[in-house]
């Protein structure tokens, strides 16, 4: 029996007795000012475990993580899949809940994820667009960033589901899985796409997954780090890749 067979098998829910161990990373890259908002507020004692991941920040965002105690891992290689690598190898705990300091989401909402990963569920995404959300555009008419999300929402759904919900916000970093779950979908090391993989790929194994609504607001400073149209050519590119590896 190989170790990727061991991964990916179904295992049984967590029983509702069970006392999941649960941990907090902190994506970051330069969100100084996010932090000094979000992090006062964040309920910290609901985890086992709390630490950042910071891609190389000039700002003070390290600084200031570490003067709140919170370790900080500087990540070896740049680039988004290998953030949620670095975090996720740095996880000493069952489940691990990926937030992103920006000031634009409420931290009380990381305190959710547990009751979720108690049920059984190996992958838990905060939506935007589910009912009961809010988008930062949903106060435009045209919408195009939201769009595209659920579009990709729809296309990965219509190729790659086979049972269960559909995953609506594949984009939103703002998430948790199990760690297990996490390595045995083979993530890529390189790229944006592990979002939009994490969806995929547990479409795939058949993993438990769904969402709950969250209230986005704009970042409280700095410009998003993906630009909106090189970013959607390069997930497209990832849904071809995925297609070809489905064949």
């Amino acid at each position: 029996m190989t170790i990727e067979s061991v991964l990916g098998a179904v295992v049984p829910s967590e029983s509702a007795n069970s006392k999941l161990r649960l941990s907090l990373c902190l994506l970051t890259w330069n969100e100084i000012d996010g932090c000094r908002l979000d992090v006062p507020k964040l309920p910290l004692q609901e985890f086992d475990e709390v630490y950042a991941v910071d891609a190389d920040s000039y700002d003070g965002t390290v600084e200031y993580l570490e003067s709140r105690a919170i370790k900080v891992h500087r990540q070896p290689v740049r680039g988004y899949n290998q953030a949620y690598l670095c975090a996720f190898q740095n996880c000493t705990t069952d489940a691990l809940v990926m937030f992103h300091p920006k000031g634009n989401i409420d931290p009380n909402e990381v305190a959710k994820f547990r009751a979720f990963f108690e049920q059984g569920y190996d992958l838990v995404v905060a939506s935007r667009m589910i009912d009961g959300s809010q988008n930062e555009e949903d106060d435009r008419l045209v919408r195009p960033r939201k769009w595209f999300v659920l579009g990709l929402g729809i296309l990965s759904a219509l190729i790659w589901r086979r049972k269960g919900p559909i995953i609506w916000d594949v984009l939103h970093g703002f998430r948790g899985m199990r760690v297990q779950r996490f390595f045995a979908i083979e993530p890529l090391d390189t790229g944006l796409s592990i979002d939009l993989e994490m969806v995929v790929r547990g479409y795939r194994r058949g993993y438990r997954m769904t969402e709950f609504p969250v209230a986005e607001k704009k970042r409280v400073a700095g410009k998003t780090h993906f630009s909106a149209f090189p970013t959607g050519k390069r997930l497209l590119a990832y849904i071809l890749h995925e297609l070809k590896r489905s064949a």
